[in-house]
């Protein structure tokens, strides 16, 4: 998302920061915004950009998008919030690779986790030493890991 605010960027960063020695290690790969996340639905075809994405399958090369990610976040704007929690999710569940949608808020440790293989609703962890678990063999965060540095709201 261009434009995005502070907040949104720094938790983002964080994102980067504590994912990218566990993706390395499990031969993952970790894109952020600029890469398109590509969805067939039938015939019809969408393309997003994703705020992250990781991708551990080796035989997803297209050069400008993935279309099998094991874990895609976004981060909440209020911009982005009704296509985030409406139209993604719908989307993003029916990719047969994902384990994991994250919706992390900007304004609070907390997020919303999504799973394809449950048909259970979203599960909601909120606060600093609440443990986000990750898909993918990447195993968990401290959700508050994501939030440090970040200026009051």
């Amino acid at each position: 998302m261009t434009g995005a605010s502070v907040r949104h960027n720094l938790i983002a960063t964080n994102l980067v920061a504590l994912l990218h020695p566990r993706a390395r290690c499990e031969g993952c790969q970790l894109f952020v915004s600029d890469m398109k996340l590509r969805v067939r639905s039938g015939e019809d075809t969408a393309f997003y950009y994703p705020d992250l994405m990781l991708c551990c399958d080796p035989a997803d090369t297209a050069s400008h998008w993935r279309e099998r990610p094991c874990l895609v976040v976004e981060v909440l704007s209020e911009s982005t919030e009704r296509v985030d929690t409406r139209e993604k999710v719908h989307e993003y569940r029916a990719l047969p690779s994902l384990g994991a949608y994250l919706i992390l808020a900007q304004d609070a440790p907390r997020t919303t986790r999504y799973r394809r293989d449950t048909g259970s609703g979203p599960q909601r962890v909120a606060g600093d030493d609440a443990l986000l678990e990750l898909p993918c063999g990447i195993g968990a965060l401290r959700l508050g890991e994501l939030y440090e540095g970040l200026p009051a709201t």
